[in-house]
């Protein structure tokens, strides 16, 4: 496994102050939601702190794999469709949540699916953010973000002694 260009490491209390922040936007758009489709893995722990700050209880999930090696995304494969019901009128009323869009072909696949949901994540990158509606902090391509749900606690070398400028 090759290791990214840079490194942006999550914590949790972070993690949950960029979710509520996201939170915060999606009410300003004045829209009701009527559910959330929550992309899973990722999008699972940014829909439960959406749900509840936006009092949204029904929650569905769609299950798409991408088959990588951590560096690269491969073929998409959907694991989980969504309820019937929620795909009524192209999913109008429906807010899709995932924590980041990387090259976007994740949203695009369930867009297919909800052509008229809206789309939002918490983190994104240049390549993906053309997919989606709504994001709360943009980072580089070449950056790989380490969530809180995958990392345990390291020490951290200082970003000048690793510097290769």
């Amino acid at each position: 496994m090759s290791l990214p260009d840079k490194a942006f490491p999550v914590s949790w209390d972070q993690f949950h102050r960029d979710a509520r922040a996201l939170a915060w936007r999606l009410a300003g758009l004045n829209r009701e939601f009527k559910a959330i489709v929550c992309i899973t893995r990722g999008g699972l722990v940014p829909a439960a702190i959406i749900s509840r700050e936006l009092n949204i209880r029904l929650i569905e999930t769609v299950c798409v794999a991408s088959y990588h090696d951590y560096s690269s995304q491969g073929e998409m494969n959907l694991l989980k469709g969504i309820a019937p019901e929620l795909s009524v009128n192209g999913g109008e009323g429906v807010l899709v949540i995932d924590d980041l869009t990387d090259t976007g072909k994740t949203a695009l696949e369930v867009r297919a699916l909800l052509p008229k949901a809206h789309f939002a994540c918490v983190y994104a990158k240049p390549t993906g953010v053309p997919t989606i509606d709504t994001f709360i902090t943009e980072v580089s391509q070449d950056t790989w973000i380490y969530f809180p749900w995958d990392m345990g606690f390291t020490y951290q070398e200082p970003i000048a002694k690793g510097h290769r400028g």
